[in-house]
């Protein structure tokens, strides 16, 4: 069973200066939440019961978010507002369920899910990118249950423009399993549109498996310096590990870029519109 999730967040934020200058990118308030915590509901929905957060000391600004309990305490202490005692028990509620390990030099996602190693209980653990949002249905919770289906890893499938694969890892698709759900038989990273083995990008959400680890120690520095996790995946599906590309239901929203982060927000503020429209009519 899977009850363990890691969120990488150790990363600089650059598309979304000057914001992150000051700020950690994802604790800017998306239709007036953190993009943080639409991460966090998503795990608790899918039943994650532990979550790992790796952060570097410069987004030390992520811990003490969840770590504020005398500046609440004095409000609720002077105020006894209903609203700020409701989100008090919100933020405690995360903090229970939260670790922290440091990523201090930017060495890539392969690097931040390494620094997890010990933690990792299970077989398997999810791995959520936070840039990447996922509104309307619970991609997390669809891909666990693919996972004890086929007792497999998962990573999450989204059909692309054409001529945007360059933008994206794309999957060489194999033998379609079920109506959601392919074996994956490689992760191209980047194509040229002629290139392309498809239409389906790897979008930040995976459910892996605790022998990637193994990989990672032994894995060389790639493009940039970095340890990239799509070198690990590639080199498990060439031992053939199994991976299911699953497509998932929800609406994908990219909150990493300055036009993506303003996006997300005005679909998020729509989706609760038609939430309150739809129970002023049940009034």
């Amino acid at each position: 069973m899977i009850k363990q999730a890691i969120i990488p967040l150790a990363g600089l934020g650059t598309r979304l200066l000057p914001l992150t200058s000051v700020f950690a990118k994802e604790l800017l308030p998306i239709n007036g939440k953190p993009g943080i915590e639409y991460i966090l509901d998503e795990c608790i929905e899918a039943g994650i019961k532990e979550v790992i957060f790796i952060i570097s000391q410069n987004k030390k600004m992520i811990k003490n978010y969840f770590y504020s309990d005398n500046f609440y305490k004095n409000i609720i202490k002077k105020k006894k507002d209903p609203r700020i005692i409701k989100e008090y028990k919100k933020i405690l509620r995360y903090k229970k369920m939260i670790k922290f390990v440091y990523q201090n030099k930017p060495l890539g996602t392969g690097d931040a899910v390494l620094k997890t190693r010990k933690f990792i209980k299970s077989n398997f653990f999810l791995m959520l990118l936070p840039d990447d949002l996922i509104i309307k249905e619970n991609c997390s919770k669809s891909m666990i249950k693919t996972h004890k289906k086929y007792n497999s890893s998962v990573m999450a499938s989204l059909k692309v423009n054409k001529k945007t694969v360059m933008r994206w890892g794309i999957y060489k698709l194999g033998k379609k399993i079920d109506k959601k759900n392919y074996i994956i038989n490689d992760v191209i990273e980047k194509p040229s549109m002629n290139n392309a083995p498809s239409d389906k990008a790897v979008i930040g959400r995976y459910i892996l498996p605790k022998k990637i680890f193994s990989k990672l120690s032994k894995l060389k520095p790639g493009k940039g310096g970095e340890l990239h996790i799509t070198d690990a995946i590639q080199s498990l599906i060439y031992e053939k590990n199994k991976f299911i590309a699953h497509n998932f239901s929800g609406k994908y929203l990219d909150c990493g870029s300055m036009p993506g982060y303003i996006h997300s927000g005005q679909e998020i503020s729509k989706q609760w519109r038609f939430v309150w429209l739809e129970l002023d009519m049940l009034v």
